[in-house]
């Protein structure tokens, strides 16, 4: 059974750092897309930042230059350091895997920014 498990959220004052962790099980997600999604209360989910298998990085605007993706085949895990995190970043963060017609997601952890 292939599995997605997120870690790492919590509460967080403005200007503060997290880092999410994402181990998959079940499957080896070397040759996959790795993504990190969020979706904040009323809100579409939005696609937040993207590595391929060639470790090509990708980030929507809101958080380029503040969050970084990175990932570790070794440990089967896509991590993502969020820095400088903004109240408009609370949200449940979801990670997702796929590769051709395999798709995969994590169970998601909240993120919450606030003084």
């Amino acid at each position: 059974q292939v599995q997605l498990v997120e870690s790492g959220g919590g509460l967080v004052q403005p200007g503060g750092s997290l880092r999410l962790s994402c181990a998959a099980s079940g499957v080896s997600v070397n040759y996959y897309i790795l993504k990190w999604y969020r979706q904040a209360p009323g809100n579409q989910r939005e696609l937040v930042a993207t590595i391929d298998n060639g470790d090509s990085p990708h980030y929507a605007d809101s958080v380029k230059g503040r969050f970084t993706i990175t990932r570790d085949n070794a440990k089967n895990t896509v991590y993502l350091q969020m820095n400088s995190l903004k109240p408009e970043d609370t949200a449940v963060y979801y990670c997702n895997a796929r590769l051709k017609f395999n798709n995969y997601w994590g169970q998601g952890t909240q993120v919450t920014v606030s003084s």
